[in-house]
């Protein structure tokens, strides 16, 4: 429509702000009105002139994690209220390369340490499906964006599940890559061996093109894969762990809904296998040992000195009583549970019981998964024990919210390539989610496994 001149870029994108600037789910914590009309009219010459980008016209948001120039990134934290982004993230850079319009940034879990986007300084993201409930975490407001219909597609950050999770709480498709696969340039982080940007979007042919677009190698990021990508044949084989299933915290729509997907690839021809995995029941703590040890060293830069929130300085009688002061107040409960869990296990009487030993079954974990890899094309999984659950209900136990992690952790503690797509709805109407796990680089594998298993539903 738009190449034809049926619709233009600046109507679009006026239809998407009049529900952005609303934020009736709390999903944005700035919306760049002028901004994107501006550059919705630019492109409008542009298409008019024969020469859009590939992306002319896709209207996104991106996660208060990604750097946008000129713009305050938080990071959803008070300590960082004030600062002012330099320059833009690369994976922000490629889009707009390209004629994307961002629309606005989006709320998150404070520097995306939570499971339901409760975690946020400006206050929890609802679910468009039902405003008692989360949105999932700790991309939430990425994902509610694209449900409420204010953009076409979100770039969020996956650090556990972070994109996945919340993709499955609303009914949409959410990829987090290979590790490596796309620049961490320009991204706040939380654990830097864990974290990678991901896409949400309503639909997989979307995720296949912005993944085509903001991967790859970049001279600001050394840790980006500089090799080739993987084969995308056709699906054949499938494990599924039988722990899966047997989960005591499964709710039991998301149990069936499961063993439906499994009988359906099955009628399809396709082997789908049961294994034995009992290196699972390690993940959750290899990943919060890790994930906390690195946060303790990332987060030590937030000193109210160099960044943002300081309002406490010029108070203090001493640089550690400004330094306690700050950080004090500018980090919320759940940042500060985990920078005090993080400096516990990299302390020296502590350092080779948890984090060297968590190293190492990282590696265990991550080679056994590569000989399932080995044998079948993909390992398939529920995304969350349980569909959305009610806002407040998780909060006081840590334990608890630590526990929608279960699935989704499996993937990046391996590094390795998931996506997840909706398959149903429970009783109450709420979306469920399935999750698809490849080998390293083998997003187009998942993407295809997407769009035929959609299709097989349909």
């Amino acid at each position: 429509m738009l190449l034809n001149g049926e619709l233009s870029c600046t109507e679009l994108t006026r239809k998407f702000l009049n529900k952005a600037v609303l934020n009736q789910n709390n999903a944005f914590t700035k919306v760049f009105e002028d901004e994107a009309l501006q550059r919705a009219g630019e492109i409008d010459q542009k298409i008019q002139n024969g020469k859009p980008g590939r992306l002319a016209g896709l209207v996104f948001s991106v996660k208060d994690l990604i750097s946008v120039a000129k713009k305050n990134v938080t990071g959803s934290s008070k300590i960082l209220q004030g600062y002012v982004a330099p320059y833009h993230a690369t994976v922000v850079n490629r889009m707009l390369d390209e004629d994307a319009i961002l629309i606005g940034m989006t709320n998150c879990d404070e520097f995306g340490m939570g499971s339901s986007n409760e975690n946020s300084y400006y206050g929890p993201v609802t679910n468009d499906n039902d405003k008692n409930r989360v949105a999932g975490g700790s991309s939430g407001g990425a994902a509610v964006s694209v449900q409420e219909g204010s953009c076409h597609l979100a770039l969020g950050t996956d650090t556990g599940g972070s994109v996945r999770q919340p993709a499955a709480f609303t009914g949409l498709f959410g990829l987090k890559p290979t590790y490596s696969r796309i620049s961490r340039y320009g991204l706040l982080a939380y654990a830097s061996s864990f974290d990678t940007v991901g896409i949400i979007a309503n639909d997989v042919a979307d995720l296949e093109l912005v993944l085509q677009i903001v991967e790859g190698p970049d001279g600001k990021d050394s840790t980006v894969y500089q090799g080739g990508k993987s084969s995308d044949k056709e699906i054949e084989s499938i494990a599924y762990f039988r722990q899966a299933l047997e989960s005591e915290g499964l709710q039991e729509e998301i149990r069936e809904n499961f063993q439906n997907v499994i009988d359906r690839l099955k009628s399809e021809g396709k082997r789908v296998e049961a294994i034995d995995f009992p290196e699972a029941e390690h993940l959750l703590e290899t990943y919060y040992i890790l994930t906390t040890a690195e946060a303790s060293s990332n987060l030590s830069r937030y000193d109210g000195l160099r960044y943002g929130h300081g309002d406490e300085v010029e108070k203090a009688a001493n640089l550690i009583e400004s330094y306690t002061n700050t950080r004090t107040e500018g980090f919320g409960e759940e940042v500060k549970r985990r920078i005090f869990l993080g400096t516990f296990v990299l302390s020296a009487s502590y350092h080779d019981a948890y984090y060297t030993k968590a190293q190492k079954a990282r590696r265990m974990i991550r080679d056994k998964t590569l000989d399932i890899l080995e044998d079948f094309d993909l390992i398939l999984s529920p995304v969350t024990p349980t569909t959305a659950f009610g806002i407040g209900t998780h909060t006081k136990d840590p334990i608890e919210m630590y526990l929608s992690d279960l699935f989704t952790v499996h993937a990046s503690v391996c590094g390795l390539p998931a996506i997840s797509l909706p398959t149903g709805e429970d009783n109450h109407g709420l979306p469920i989610g399935i999750q698809a796990t490849a080998g390293d680089f083998e997003e187009e594998k998942l993407l295809n496994f997407a769009k035929y298993l959609s299709n097989l539903g349909s």
